[in-house]
């Protein structure tokens, strides 16, 4: 019995769901980092003159009284400016063995600070790590569109400086939040112009075409060449350290495997720790978004850091030239009318401008507050072991926000608290479920699993087997494969490469 295919065309309607001019506007200001929103007012100043700074001086006010006053619903004072902290952090040096998983990194691991070194950070004016990649922009022959998509794609990458989210993903956040459609092919010849950015490796999207970039940039010659066929050819090998087998592969003498080794090994898996030199350290400037405070009686309570924000307003004479229009607008001409009407379109754009500020306090306010509830704990003792599980859903339930909305508040933004200064991201974090029903957190069951291998026998390193029964009578009973993942993601190599 044969069976026809026939085609139909049918109408089919469909509510598509566009985000208003207002909404994108409180979108782009609530995604912005505090340095950028200082960047975006004074823009708007220059660009919209019915919006101006307020001139009157108003006392100082305690900043906990005042943001119990915005929590009522009170207007917002942007005139009192704290004093502008700028935080130095310093990143990972270069990695020592380039050879690891390519996995996304931690954001923040205590191992290599503690508090003392965090009350050292320096306090700078320096250029930040993403206004030097733009102030490159501006020496770039783009396209208004292909600027905006270059500031995306800039705002997008991680603080190593790899874009680890993938283009399709970024083709539809400017879709929805730009009103940007553009196929990921056209974002990728942007992102082709952002990776001949320096420092090189900038917006490589994994560990290999980081290194690509960086060999790409080496005059030519034999070093170079062979550079390359390791990382393209050998990857595999090159992250297991099996020097053996890419000797083998390459046909390379003895001399040739140390050349190429020590040159590879001065290549920077993580370029965007040296977008902040300062005198010979590599640092990243950080302006804090919140600061925390916890007193000693354990009860925390946090501000917005106000930067050099001014307090805003519609200009009264745009304001009266609106009123006198809406009063005699019938008796006026056509002249006057068109003179009013674009008042009343820079008034409107004023108004809008300063709710959209209004509303972006209120939401990293309600965020924050929501961050705090659940990892009070943190916030009292500073030990990263005592983060609860939460993921963006569990702050989007207790703030009634959208995911979308707390994910744009938690990237590229900052807390200072008694115990260093933290990207939001870094309190985040998974759970485990056990077979019994109980959620772990997975930050702390990485914590525990760093802690056995330090102390383990080198000569007789845990095999992932062993690693899991010890973490079982630790109280973690996780499954085998749940223990290599976890090690693969701290970057720890198996237990025949950490012999020693």
């Amino acid at each position: 019995m044969s069976q026809k295919l026939i085609q139909t065309q049918t109408q089919k309607l469909a509510q598509v769901q566009r985000l208003s001019q207002q909404q994108m506007l409180q979108v782009r200001l609530l995604e912005m980092p505090l340095t950028e929103l200082e960047q975006s007012i004074q823009a708007e100043l220059d660009d919209n003159p019915a919006l101006e700074t307020e001139t009157t001086d108003l006392p100082e006010t305690n900043p906990y009284e005042e943001t119990a006053a915005e929590e009522t619903g009170a207007e917002e004072d942007f005139d009192r400016q704290t004093e502008r902290e700028e935080r130095e952090q310093a990143l990972d040096a270069a990695l020592e063995n380039i050879g690891r998983d390519d996995e996304m990194p931690e954001t923040y691991t205590r191992e290599n600070h503690n508090n003392a070194e965090y009350e050292e950070i320096v306090y700078g004016d320096t250029t930040s790590f993403y206004d030097k990649l733009k102030e490159q922009v501006s020496e770039t022959h783009l396209s208004d569109l292909q600027k905006e998509v270059m500031e995306y794609l800039i705002g997008s990458l991680d603080d190593d400086g790899l874009l680890r989210k993938d283009l399709d993903t970024i083709a539809d956040e400017l879709a929805i939040y730009h009103d940007i459609d553009l196929q990921p092919e056209a974002i990728a010849q942007v992102l082709a112009i952002l990776q001949t950015f320096d420092p090189a490796g900038i917006g490589a999207r994994s560990l290999q075409e980081c290194l690509l970039i960086q060999i790409g940039r080496k005059p030519e010659s034999w070093l170079r060449e062979t550079m390359q066929r390791v990382i393209e050819t050998c990857f595999d090998a090159f992250t297991k350290k099996h020097w053996d087998v890419i000797q083998t592969e390459l046909q390379l003498s003895d001399v040739q495997v140390a050349t190429v080794q020590e040159e590879i090994r001065k290549l920077n898996p993580k370029p965007g720790s040296a977008m902040g030199e300062t005198q010979g350290r590599n640092l990243q400037q950080i302006t804090p978004d919140f600061i925390v405070d916890t007193d000693e009686n354990g009860k925390v309570s946090f501000y917005l850091n106000r930067g050099n924000i001014p307090s805003l307003r519609v200009s009264p004479s745009f304001a009266d030239m609106v009123d006198t229009y809406k009063r005699h607008k019938e008796g006026m001409n056509r002249g006057e009318k068109e003179a009013l009407l674009y008042a009343k379109e820079k008034v409107d754009k004023a108004q809008g401008y300063i709710e959209a500020i209004r509303q972006r306090r209120q939401t990293l306010r309600t965020t924050m507050q929501a961050i705090i509830d659940i990892q009070h704990k943190f916030f009292t003792d500073g030990d990263e072991a005592d983060l609860q599980p939460m993921i963006l859903k569990d702050i989007a339930d207790r703030t009634g926000l959208d995911i979308s909305t707390i994910s744009r508040v938690s990237n590229i933004k900052y807390a200072q608290t008694k115990w260093g200064t933290f990207p939001l991201r870094f309190f985040f974090t998974d759970a485990y479920t056990t077979g019994d029903g109980e959620e772990l957190s997975t930050r702390k069951i990485k914590i525990a699993l760093r802690e056995i291998i330090e102390a383990e026998n080198k000569k007789k390193p845990l095999s992932d087997d062993l690693l899991k029964e010890a973490l079982t009578k630790k109280g973690f009973p996780i499954a085998r494969r749940t223990v290599a993942k976890y090690r693969e993601q701290l970057g720890i190599p198996v237990a025949r490469l950490r012999k020693k």
